[in-house]
């Protein structure tokens, strides 16, 4: 089947698509020993013989898709410089080379992906899909009716404006939130600028598709449907 460089390079794990097109327009690729460094170039992925930095480059495994339900104290990335547990160390019985879909910060537990699905990892994690995303924060203390307004309507952290957002009791010092960014720790940071700090976050759902029924530190495997819904986003 015929595709492009930067696909077949993101999908065989290589680099996430941009970095694969930075990859390419550096002339490390080659393709049946020639050089290609125009992203976009067309290759058939049966057939040709593709080398980074002159090792092959084969072509991907089955495509995984899990949902983790992360716990807090451990980091969402591949390696860890400082050895810390990480979210790859809840999946090692998983063959296929699997990893993470965006961030969750060292103390939020919830809902995290885990895929080796390039393509989807970056329409995910790209700015312009502006996807949902749902939280439970317990807080130190309940925000006033004016704080939550100003929540709702945007606050300036980081010398930024944030986006408006949802916000609601669902209990005693509990709130739910749904925002449609992911800067970092940006739910924090919100709740800090109200007036009323986060002791415990987690992430419930993403879009749709929702953290239920998976106990923490455990994964399941997302149903076709689900797959189908992720997909669409």
């Amino acid at each position: 089947m015929l595709i492009r460089l930067q696909k077949f390079l993101s999908e065989a794990q290589v680099a996430s698509r941009r970095k694969a097109e930075d990859i390419i327009a550096q002339g490390r690729v080659t393709v049946n020993g020639v050089v290609a460094d125009i992203p976009g170039t067309k290759i058939d992925d049966e057939r040709d013989a593709v080398c980074v930095d002159g090792k092959p480059v084969k072509k991907a495994e089955k495509l995984i898709y899990i949902i983790l339900n992360k716990p807090e104290g451990c980091v969402t990335t591949v390696h860890d410089q400082f050895n810390r547990k990480t979210v790859l160390d809840y999946v090692d019985d998983i063959e296929q080379r699997i990893y993470p879909v965006g961030r969750l910060d060292y103390n939020t537990s919830g809902l995290l992906l885990l895929t080796n699905d390039g393509d989807l990892t970056y329409k995910l994690t790209h700015p312009k899909h502006n996807i949902e995303k749902t939280y439970e924060a317990v807080v130190d203390k309940m925000p006033t009716a004016s704080a939550m307004e100003r929540f709702r309507k945007g606050i300036e952290i980081d010398g930024r404006k944030t986006a408006p957002a949802y916000i609601e009791k669902i209990g005693d010092n509990k709130l739910k939130i749904k925002i449609h960014e992911g800067r970092n720790r940006q739910i924090r940071k919100m709740c800090e600028a109200i007036g009323s700090p986060v002791k415990t976050l987690k992430r419930t759902a993403i879009g749709n598709l929702k953290l239920e029924n998976i106990d923490k530190g455990k994964y399941r495997y997302l149903t076709d449907e689900e797959i189908i819904y992720i997909k669409s986003l």
